[in-house]
Parts: C-alpha cells; structure tokens; sequence
C-alpha cells in the first residue's frame, strides 16, 4: 500500500498518517492530536486535520473516526458531520 500511495504523489508525511488513521478499529475513536502521534509526529494535530480532509479513500481509510481534542465530531468531507455522525452510530462509536 505505502508504494501505491507513494506513486499517487503522496509525502511521507500523509502515507503515516493515512496508514495510522486505517488502523483506528471500528467502534473507536480517536483525537486529530492522538492520530499525530500515533503517525510519529506528536503536535501535527492541524496537518494532520488537513489530511485527513483530504482522505481519497473514505471510508476505506476511516477519517470518520477522527474527533476533535474535545470530543466533538467536526466535520466529514465525505458528507458532511451529519453523515460522519451516522457512521460513527452505525460501528457504535458514539450514542
């Protein structure tokens, strides 16, 4: 996957991040800050948002299970929060 993403003109950067987001199990959560460390580069919370709003493999790559640092849903380029809201009700993630 990471040669297939190179090839697409990715940075490293956004290959880390996309690799980490799609390890994010279903029914979970986690913070633009935490997905950043998780990816190797702690306070990259913003670049990493921009990432993530810029995911072509939604849903495939779960950017929906991105949140906010406190705990608000944000925004869904895939649809809008609404539908990032559903999804995250359909795998349980939120009630």
């Amino acid at each position: 996957m990471r040669r297939g993403l190179k090839r697409m003109g990715m940075s490293e950067f956004e290959i880390k991040v996309l690799l980490a987001a799609k390890s994010i199990p279903r029914g979970k959560t986690v913070s633009y800050g935490q997905l950043a460390k998780m990816a190797d580069h702690p306070g990259a919370a913003r670049a990493v948002g921009s990432v993530m709003r810029k995911n072509p493999f939604a849903p495939a790559i779960p950017c929906h299970r991105v949140i906010r640092g406190d705990g608000s849903v944000g925004n869904y380029s895939n649809g809008g929060a609404r539908m990032k809201m559903r999804m995250l009700r359909a795998e349980g993630a939120i009630k």
